[in-house]
Formats: structure tokens, C-alpha cells, sequence
């Protein structure tokens, strides 16, 4: 094994990798990681293979379709991304660098615990933000019980300065606003805005007030230090020397209020009550005010406000779980949610279930939530913006270990709202993700007016598994198109298993309104079931990469347009399925794989393998400004082309053919 990465080489790394130029700001060591494994980049062998054919056979149409792009960023969007520029001015370093970033987080993620401060920062890097240098109180050398507990108290003092020191800009009208912001951003925020009103104006106004505060005058810096240190609590060695000074405590007599079971130290501080539950089951009904809750055992359930702020004074909050089969049933904004503060969950075994409810769930909100489970056949119920979501923040939720299923209804499961990033990142198990099929989509007024719920016309939105968006308003008027906000960063990243997708409108890897949508899913035969824009699609500024790196894969749609690999309005949009699998495309009900359209880029690629294809429209096809293409480049393919409308002129794709659109597109089977 070679030697640990310091912090500081990773730091260099990281504003390599985000395009900084910055040295001069990395930090000592504080956290050091495994020697690196960094997997290959896919997206630069591709373009090795297929960037000649497009040189070769759309010289002219490409140059115009970066030229187009090139204009993105005078597209009005308050707090734009280097992130999305990028890649929008140039897609293959762009799409190169995300999928670099993504491959960092996905091996970050698979070194455990020990490693969540530096991912942390490969996050917020992405945001274009870093963290405060801090020096972290050093670990215990002793197992006597005092010096534990004075290490404990130590961090959450210093994640509580430093929270105190990332507000301090802030006046306490100001503070109050964004706490009491944050619940109706939760409930009310929609991507884009196309009746300007009185009511529709003021939200826009007070949704740019809540990003330019945390962009302006909160120093942001301090929240990712905060979390950072808090995340050093999780420290497998340190919690096994507490639970074995504990191992002889008798319970308390009395434990505190809302919570049963065995209590053996109840410590209140002026940064919220210290709880420490014993081995046994207990029960906390989490109100404000609680510091930490520490459980060492037990099958345990959690109600109310877990690791999460009940006021804008609070802060702080973070509950470890050593061990157990465990309920958390979640209050709004109440679970593993960073409100100006940090929000920190761990749980480090057992089966559990976590019941979420609307911004709960490893969610950031100006703070940072971070949901950490570590091991067991976990199961996450969600409705809106929860697992890996955030606004103005920063949203996470890592799980190590085992065969789990995350649903929700939407903004969820990976998803980066304006001046926010939220992943999910799922390091092994078979695994199940569903998002959508409860907020009927705004296209049925003109696709479908007729449908009804239930009918296979009527359309719903997701906005996750892997999802970046911003706020857009529509209108002619120049001071309402000034209130647009520009989209963050959507990840969905599973390294390992047998996994099921299923997700409406927007999602697996989409991008819309200058957000950045990522998926990747590192290994296994797995099941990608989307509807419109999914499976790498963007629309207005936004820029999609998905990446399939081995399996025998199956993609679906429930449709009706654009699916692997489309772009539409300036947009980017990257889909590849690596390797040699044997693939099924059964897009009977949409088109795409590789379909541009308004001045946009999108490509399809599928490296090799015996592949099925049955779709009845895009494979290369482009309008207005725009460079698309489809290739296979390898394998004995079956095409199943569907008979399309007479007034679409389709040559036969099949087996070892090139067919060009001189219009901007191309297909090409090898």
C-alpha cells in the first residue's frame, strides 16, 4: 500500500479539477486519505475515439453550435457556476472535469467516514467555495472517561464558533429570514416560472434575496469548517474507547424530557443538551435544543427534530447511532437538515428506516445537512426535497453497505437547487431509486390536456436522481428576467450492484436552466427506467453527463421526448454506457440517444457489446444551430426501428453504417 494523500495534495487536486488557480490556499493535513484509486476518465477515451468523426464529418456545424453556446453566459441567471460555464463553452473539458469530480467523490465515498471532511470539500469546490482553515482539537490519547467527553464537548464548541463566526454578518432580522425562507423554499419552489403575478414576484424577489444574502454576507467558509469538524465525531476508534468508558455507567434516575430507555449522561451546554443513550432500545422525541444525542445501541426510534435546527439560534445538531435497527420519523426540515448550521446524522448499523418529511433527509438550506449510514438494508421514504437535496447549501447522503430503496416525490434524491449541491451516493448493494409520480408536469396543458392521472399520457416531474436546476423567469421584461437564479449541482453516484432506477420528468443525470446534472453508476446490470429529459438531457443552459461504466444494461421511458443524450435551448447533455454489456434501448415511447436542438450539444455513446435498439426518432438528429451524434463502436447490434410520421426523412440505421445530417448530425455503428 503506498502512502496516505495529505489534505493538502488533495486540496491541489481538487481546484485542479474545478479549473482554480488558487495553490495558495491549501491547508494542512487535518484528514488523510487512502492512497488513490482513481478510475479512468470515460468521457477522454470516448473522445479519443469519436471527436475525429465529428471533425471529419460536421467541421462547420460544430463551430456553430459552440459558437451559439459560447453566448450562454449572457443568459440572465443571478450566481452562475464555473461548473456549468464550462462545460457550456466547452463540453469535452467541461463534461471531463465533472466526471473527474464524480469519480474523486465516488472514491472518497468507498474510503468510509474517515474521508467525509475532504469530500466535503470536493463538493464544495464544485460550487466554487472552500472551507475555513481550522484546527481541529486532537483526539484522545487517554480511554478515561473525562478525557473523552472533554474531546466531545471541545468539537461541538468549535463547530459552534465557527457557525457563530459564518453569520456574524448577518443581522438578526436577517437571520430570521432565512430560517423562516428555507421552510417555504421547501414547499413552494418551482424551476420555472411562466405567469408573472403580484404572488409569483414577490417569491421571486424573496427567493434572490435568500441566495444574494448567502452569497454576499455569509461567510460560507466557516459553515463547510463547522461541518468538517463535526464530522470528526464519527471517529470509529474514538466512539469504540467511549462506549467502552461508558460500558459500567448506571442509567440516570430520571432521563430527560422526550426521551425513554436508558440515559446515562444528559449534560446541558450553551450549545444544546449532550444525550448519550445506553445499549438498550430507547426513544428521543427531538425538540430544539438538542446538541447531540450519542446511542450506543439498541433498536431505537427517532421523532421530531433529529440532527437538525427547531430555531434560527440553534444551529448545530448531530445524533450518532453506534448500533441497531432504527426508525427516525422526521418533522419538516427535521432530519440530517443544515439550516444555518450544520446537520449531522450517523448511523453506523442495523436495518433502518427513515420516514422523511418535505426538506429532510441530508438536506442544506445556508448550512449543510449530511446523512451518513454505514452499513444494513436501509430503506428511505421521502416526499420533496429530500435525500441529497439543497438551496443555498449543501445536502448529502452517503451510505456505505447494503441492499437499499430511496423514493421520493421530487427535488430529491440528488438534487442541486440554485447556489446549492446535493448528492446521493450509494457505495455497494442492490439497490432501488424512485423519484416522480406525484407532481402532475406542467406539459400536460399542451402535450396532453385530456389525460387524467393515471393515463400513460399524463406527465409528472421528478427534478432528481442526479438533477441540477435553477428558478427561471419568463417574461419580457428585463427586471423580472433579473430574478432568474442560476442552477447548482445535482449527483447521483452508485459504485457497486444490481440496481432499478425510476424516475418522471427531469432526472438521472439532467440539467436544466444553467444547472449540472450528474449520474454514475460504476458497476452492475442495471435498470434505467426515466420519462422526459432523462438519462443525460438539458434544456435551457443546463448540462447533463451520464455514465454506465460496466453491466448488461436496460433503458427505459415512459416518454414521450428525449431521453440519452439530448440537448434543447443551449444546453449540453453527455450519455455514455462504457464497457462491453450487452444493452436493450427500448425507447418505444420517447426518442433521443443523441439529439440536439436551439444551438446545443448532444451525444450518444455506447462503447460495445450486442445491443438492442427500438426508437422511433433522434439516433444523430439535430435542428437549428445544433451538433448531435450517435455511436456504437463496437458489437453486433439489432435495430428495431418503429415506422415514424412521412414527413420525417429517416435513412435505415443498422450495423456498420454512417449516416449524416448536414444540418448537425451524424450517426455512426462500427
Amino acid at each position: 500500500m503506498t502512502s496516505p494523500i495529505p489534505r493538502a495534495c488533495l486540496t491541489v487536486l481538487i481546484l485542479t479539477l474545478t479549473g482554480c488557480n488558487f495553490f495558495q490556499h491549501a491547508r494542512p493535513s487535518s484528514h488523510p486519505l487512502p492512497a488513490s484509486r482513481m478510475r479512468e476518465s470515460v468521457v477522454s477515451r470516448v473522445q479519443l475515439q469519436i471527436q475525429p468523426d465529428i471533425e471529419r464529418y460536421l467541421p462547420l456545424q460544430e463551430a456553430a453550435a459552440l459558437n451559439a453556446l459560447a453566448e450562454t453566459d449572457a443568459v440572465a441567471g443571478a450566481f452562475q457556476r464555473r461548473l456549468a460555464l464550462i462545460s457550456l463553452t466547452d463540453p469535452w473539458s467541461g463534461l471531463a472535469n465533472l466526471e473527474r469530480q464524480g469519480l474523486l467523490i465516488a472514491e472518497l465515498a468507498e474510503s468510509g467516514m474517515e474521508s467525509l471532511p475532504a469530500l466535503i470539500d470536493v463538493m464544495e469546490a464544485g460550487m466554487d467555495r472552500t472551507a475555513a482553515l481550522f484546527n481541529p482539537p486532537p483526539f484522545p490519547g487517554t480511554t478515561n472517561l473525562e478525557g473523552l467527553l472533554t474531546f466531545l464537548t471541545d468539537a461541538l464548541a468549535q463547530a459552534s464558533d465557527l457557525r457563530e463566526k459564518a453569520l456574524r454578518n448577518l443581522s438578526q432580522e436577517d437571520r430570521q429570514f432565512l430560517f423562516a425562507h428555507a421552510s417555504r423554499s421547501v414547499e413552494r419552489f418551482t424551476p420555472h416560472v411562466a405567469s408573472v403575478n403580484e404572488n409569483t414576484l414577490t417569491q421571486a424577489k424573496e427567493d434572490h434575496r435568500f441566495v444574494r444574502l448567502l452569497e454576499e454576507q455569509v461567510d460560507y467558509a466557516s459553515l463547510i469548517a463547522a461541518a468538517q469538524a463535526l464530522t470528526r465525531l464519527a471517529n470509529d476508534r474514538w466512539l469504540e474507547q467511549l462506549r467502552l468508558a461508558f460500558r459500567d455507567s448506571p442509567p440516570l434516575a430520571s432521563p430527560p424530557a422526550g426521551v425513554t430507555g436508558d440515559v446515562l449522561l444528559a449534560k446541558p451546554t450553551s450549545y444544546g443538551m449532550i444525550v448519550v443513550g445506553g445499549p438498550g432500545p430507547n426513544t428521543y422525541d427531538a425538540d430544539t435544543g438538542i446538541g447531540l444525542i450519542l446511542d450506543l445501541g439498541g433498536n431505537d426510534t427517532y421523532r421530531g427534530m433529529i440532527a437538525s435546527a427547531g430555531d434560527a439560534e440553534q444551529g448545530n445538531s448531530v445524533v450518532i447511532d453506534v448500533a441497531g435497527n432504527d426508525t427516525y420519523s422526521a418533522a419538516p426540515l427535521g432530519l440530517a437538515t443544515g439550516r444555518l448550521g450544520v446537520g449531522l446524522l450517523v448511523d453506523l448499523a442495523g436495518d433502518d428506516v427513515y420516514q422523511l418529511a418535505d426538506g429532510a433527509g441530508g438536506a442544506g438550506f445556508v448550512g449543510l445537512g449530511i446523512l451518513y449510514d454505514k452499513a444494513g438494508n436501509d430503506v428511505y421514504m421521502g416526499s420533496r426535497f429530500t435525500q441529497g437535496a439543497a438551496i443555498g447549501g449543501l445536502g448529502l447522503l452517503l451510505d456505505e453497505a447494503g441492499d437499499d430503496r430511496y423514493t421520493g416525490y421530487g427535488y430529491a434524491v440528488g438534487f442541486g437547487g440554485p447556489s446549492g449541491v446535493g448528492a446521493v451516493l450509494d457505495v455497494a448493494g442492490n439497490d432501488f431509486y424512485q423519484c416522480g409520480e406525484k407532481y402532475p408536469s406542467d406539459y400536460n396543458a399542451t402535450d396532453a390536456p385530456n389525460a387524467k392521472a393515471g393515463d400513460p399520457a399524463f406527465q409528472y416531474d421528478c427534478f432528481g436522481l442526479g438533477t441540477g436546476s435553477g428558478k427561471r423567469i419568463f417574461s419580457r421584461r428585463t427586471e423580472h428576467r433579473a430574478l432568474s437564479l442560476a442552477g447548482g449541482w445535482g449527483l447521483l453516484i452508485d459504485s457497486q450492484g444490481h440496481d432499478r432506477y425510476r424516475s418522471s420528468n427531469f432526472s438521472q443525470g439532467a440539467g436544466y436552466f444553467l444547472g449540472v446534472g450528474i449520474k454514475l453508476d460504476l458497476d452492475g446490470d442495471d435498470e434505467h427506467t426515466a420519462a422526459r429529459y432523462g438519462h443525460a438531457a438539458g434544456a435551457h443552459g443546463g448540462v447533463a453527463l451520464f455514465v454506465d461504466l460496466h453491466g448488461d444494461d436496460r433503458y427505459d421511458s415512459t416518454g414521450p421526448f428525449y431521453n440519452n443524450g439530448a440537448a434543447w435551448d443551449r444546453s449540453v447533455a453527455l450519455f455514455i454506457d462504457a464497457g462491453q454489456g450487452n444493452d436493450v434501448y427500448d425507447l418505444r415511447r420517447s426518442t433521443g440517444l443523441g439529439r440536439a436542438d436551439h444551438r446545443s450539444w448532444g451525444l450518444f455513446v455506447d462503447e460495445g457489446g450486442r445491443d438492442r435498439y427500438a426508437v422511433p426518432d433522434g439516433m444523430g438528429m439535430v435542428s437549428d444551430r445544433s451538433v448531435s451524434a450517435f455511436f456504437d463502436l463496437a458489437g453486433n447490434d439489432e435495430y428495431m426501428l418503429i415506422p415514424t410520421p412521412p414527413s420525417i426523412n429517416h435513412e435505415r440505421r443498422g450495423n456498420a453504417r454512417i449516416i449524416l445530417d448536414r444540418a448537425g448530425g451524424l450517426f455512426i455503428d462500427r
